[in-house]
């Protein structure tokens, strides 16, 4: 390499936003050292030396534009150890530092960034971790099913659990008060009239106008992070496509690919594209729901009726070509535990031209049916600059202008031998997010095609080899909600010693609270359907 190719290739790395970080971390007096957990893993790790550090190393990612994509703790006996994961185009880099078992606090990133709030207050009731400097002090998952001492994640509490008896009714919790003439509260759930899992809303309106939105959420504590320590791979992947029953392929996926990467296990590249066509397939089963979805809650039966009715011919050809109508427990690690036959890749492309032809007709009379767009459009407006605060993921980011997806940004495989078109609009309320995922529709039957026409020979799977104590590694989807994040760590054995898996509805729950505000009551519905949080994955 001359002299001017050194100089370029100097530069190009300094150009790097880890490098940068890094760069910035040093300038400011913070100690680390580097982690590298797996060959396989691209994410970079840096172990934060000092406990009190942490609130600058918060204060350089937030200088640097990084986005603040998920946190999570672990007991280690003596002390418990924190890490967070961020990203910056497309970069991914995971922080740790540890803090003192007998008094565990550190400073909270949450005043540096939203989407720390919900997380560090799970930790801090799962774990009893302080987090200094937090703007909330509430409990957040333990509502009133532990005492005050009591933390489920610790290494002492039983996997079985505690009966204490009846939980009490969670009837003290300090809802945000907003007082003035005519302005009054409106308490909807947790226990709602249809068939949807249990979400408290409390609302503030003036007349019919929403002045504020509070969530309580978490009521359904499933104890999913608990009970996946000392499960075996295998098993740990069943669990995880359990976490959020309508992406189960998406949170499988993530699972395996973590594990995978922490075996240091390459799945062959036919399984890849399976893997890769399966969440696909979920793809476009989930967004002609939620389009026929959100059509019903403005009282368009006819639009409820045609997308659903295309869904459930999407749901029978799942059942009949892989066993199982939501595509469950059909990702395994090491690869796929089902192949595409030539039959049923003839099926699922006879099926995408049924499809384009009923949406080309349908979307036309959608398009012109003005009372319909007098309820969609303009309602539920999430601004470009409260998505990107927010980190919004998925159909909900790209409808306010954030461009983000793994498959494209940080493409894994099979993403990385294919086109992938990214849909992303400004408007920002209901109707956008109706027609991103009309749009996204489209990219995921020409990605499906891609998958068919490219579909390797070779094996469906590898066999499992279990990695050694405390191989660590980081799995990251692009769900059909957007980003799916999972941590894997090993213990003795090669069975699971922590499992955490970050759901998109963990970010996008906070832009609901957002996007309502000054639209009225009636319109809540349609406004919480058009973002369609997961209450299971968010309830871990």
């Amino acid at each position: 390499m001359n002299e001017t190719n050194e100089l370029a290739h100097d530069v190009a790395l300094s150009m790097e936003p880890a490098a940068h970080f890094h760069l910035e971390l040093s300038n400011r007096g913070v100690e680390f050292q580097a982690i590298s957990p797996s060959p396989l893993l691209p994410t970079q790790f840096l172990e934060v030396a000092k406990p009190g550090d942490w609130g600058k190393v918060a204060s350089v990612a937030k200088d640097q534009a990084w986005r603040w994509v998920a946190g999570w703790a672990e007991d280690e006996g003596n002390l418990f150890s924190v890490s967070v994961c961020l990203e910056l185009q497309g970069t991914y880099l995971v922080l740790r530092t540890r803090t003192d078992g007998g008094n565990p606090f550190l400073p909270s990133h949450a005043p540096y960034f939203v989407s720390a709030n919900r997380p560090e207050r799970h930790m801090r009731d799962m774990f009893g971790i302080k987090f200094t400097g937090h703007p909330d002090p509430r409990r957040w998952t333990r509502h009133q099913a532990w005492d005050s001492e009591t933390y489920p994640l610790r290494h002492a509490f039983p996997k079985e659990g505690q009966s204490p008896g009846q939980t009490p009714p969670d009837k003290d919790y300090p809802f945000f008060k907003v007082e003035g003439h005519g302005v009054f509260e409106i308490p909807v759930g947790p226990v709602h009239a249809g068939i949807i899992e249990p979400g408290h809303f409390r609302f503030h309106a003036v007349g019919e106008t929403l002045l504020n939105l509070e969530e309580r959420l978490c009521y359904v504590h499933k104890g999913i992070e608990k009970i996946a320590e000392g499960r075996t791979a295998e098993s740990l992947a069943r669990l995880a496509g359990r976490v959020s029953g309508d992406t189960t392929v998406g949170h499988a996926f993530a699972a395996c690919l973590a594990m995978e990467r922490a075996a240091g296990l390459e799945v062959p590249l036919r399984a890849s594209f399976i893997r890769g066509l399966l969440v696909e397939l979920e793809r476009v089963i989930n967004h002609l729901w939620d389009m026929a979805a959100i059509c019903n809650d403005v009282a368009f039966a006819f639009a409820y009726y045609q997308f659903g009715r295309l869904r459930e011919l999407w749901l029978r050809d799942n059942q009949a070509l892989f066993g199982h109508r939501l595509l469950m427990d059909r990702i395994v690690p090491g690869g796929v535990n089902v192949d595409v036959t030539l039959e049923s890749s003839e099926r699922i492309t006879k099926s995408i031209k049924f499809l384009r032809r009923e949406l080309s007709e349908l979307v036309t009379i959608h398009d012109q049916n003005s009372s319909l767009e007098d309820r969609l459009v303009a309602a539920g407006h999430l601004r470009v600059e409260d998505a990107q605060t927010l980190g919004a993921l998925g159909f909900v980011g790209r409808s306010s202008g954030q461009s983000f997806d793994v498959r494209k940004d940080a493409p894994y495989s099979p993403y990385d031998q294919l086109e992938v078109t990214v849909p992303v609009e400004n408007q920002g309320d209901v109707a956008s997010r109706f027609w991103v995922r009309y749009k996204e529709l489209w990219v995921a039957l020409k990605l499906i095609e891609q998958l068919l026409e490219k579909m390797p020979d070779g094996e469906i799977a590898t066999p499992w080899v279990s990695p050694p104590p405390d191989a660590e590694g980081l799995g990251l989807v692009e769900g059909w909600r957007g980003e799916i994040l999972s941590y894997v760590r090993f213990g003795e054995d090669g069975k699971i010693s922590r499992y955490y898996p970050r759901d998109p509805s963990i970010v996008n729950w906070p832009a609901l609270e957002k996007l309502v505000l000054g639209n009225i009551v009636p319109d809540f519905p349609v406004c919480n359907k058009s973002v369609n949080g997961s209450y299971s994955g968010n309830d871990l």
